[in-house]
């Protein structure tokens, strides 16, 4: 009996300590930029976002944040967005990610970009990551560990200043086929791990009053029509928007031979521009996302845009 109440004082402290720890080191990475470095840092950048500012959440893997440009979105539109994508985001991240930004953020949206949806890194990877995840949503410290250093060392390089976007004006052509989408009846499979986690993605959504629309960004590297009829059908099944942007490549003006990073993977700063003022566009035409231009909550918002373009002009 002796044993088991020792265990038990021993668990209580051990969470009474990593609950102190990480609510002081939270309070390190939202508040000194470029304290977390790695996959961990669109967590603190979007919980150091001032309150209930953000309106439309983008997701997913690197696909999301290299199409999305926050800046030109609020130039023509007003509409508050923020990429809290990450390099090869799995969907358990995906679904931390957006619950840790619905803390302090209220979105009317979450756009997800699709190509998460396909990564299956198998069964170890993936019971890993559903444990740990959840580890480090409760208990920040496993995540923001390497904050503490910012207070003895400074802050590291901030990166993704533009809302969780950068500047990637690199050009380095789509040599293949622009026929890429051709047309037909197969499937990819949609990983069961990955449809459990969407479901509760919709389920967090759907709480937190926020519209859930899915996204495909232009990439012949990525997509083919395989894909597409895997989400149109997931779509059609759960009752989800979906526009799958590389049907649409030419009407958005893409040039495989300009607005590539590297080969069709990803797209370059002039690609991106393109996809935001399209979506932009589609944004203002089905949905009812606000213009926070004139509002006074967003003055700061005037001023990063500023900076955005004086980047702009050095860089294309």
């Amino acid at each position: 009996m002796k044993k088991k109440k020792r265990i038990i004082l021993f668990l209580l402290i051990f969470v009474l300590l990593m609950g102190t720890c990480s609510a002081g080191i939270q309070i390190v990475a939202k508040n000194i930029n470029g304290s977390v470095s790695g996959r961990s840092r669109v967590f603190a950048s979007v919980s150091a976002e001032k309150e209930h500012t953000i309106d439309l959440l983008v997701a997913g893997d690197s696909e999301s944040y290299t199409s999305v440009s926050p800046m030109d979105l609020w130039d023509k539109t007003g509409i508050a967005a923020y990429d809290c994508g990450q390099p090869g985001q799995r969907i358990q991240e995906t679904y931390y990610v957006l619950k840790t930004a619905f803390r302090t953020q209220s979105p009317k949206m979450v756009l997800l970009e699709t190509n998460t949806m396909f990564r299956d890194p198998g069964f170890l990877k993936n019971l890993q990551m559903s444990l740990t995840e959840p580890l480090s949503y409760y208990f920040p410290i496993f995540k923001f560990h390497n904050a503490w250093k910012a207070l003895f060392d400074g802050p590291g390089i901030l990166q993704n200043a533009y809302k969780g976007f950068e500047i990637r004006n690199k050009v380095v052509s789509y040599e293949g086929d622009e026929e890429y989408m051709k047309e037909t009846k197969d499937k990819t499979d949609i990983p069961e791990v990955v449809r459990i986690y969407m479901e509760k993605i919709r389920n967090l959504c759907r709480k937190n009053g926020a519209e859930l629309v899915l996204m495909s960004a232009p990439s012949p590297k990525n997509y083919d029509y395989k894909k597409h009829n895997a989400l149109e059908e997931y779509a059609k099944e759960k009752d989800l928007p979906y526009i799958d942007l590389n049907l649409k490549y030419r009407d958005i003006g893409i040039d495989w031979k300009k607005d590539s990073y590297d080969k069709g993977d990803h797209l370059n700063i002039l690609g991106a521009r393109k996809v935001t003022d399209y979506m932009g566009k589609y944004l203002q035409d089905n949905y009812g996302l606000p213009d926070r231009r004139g509002d006074d909550g967003w003055k700061d918002w005037h001023e990063l845009a500023r900076q955005y373009f004086e980047e702009l002009k050095k860089k294309i």
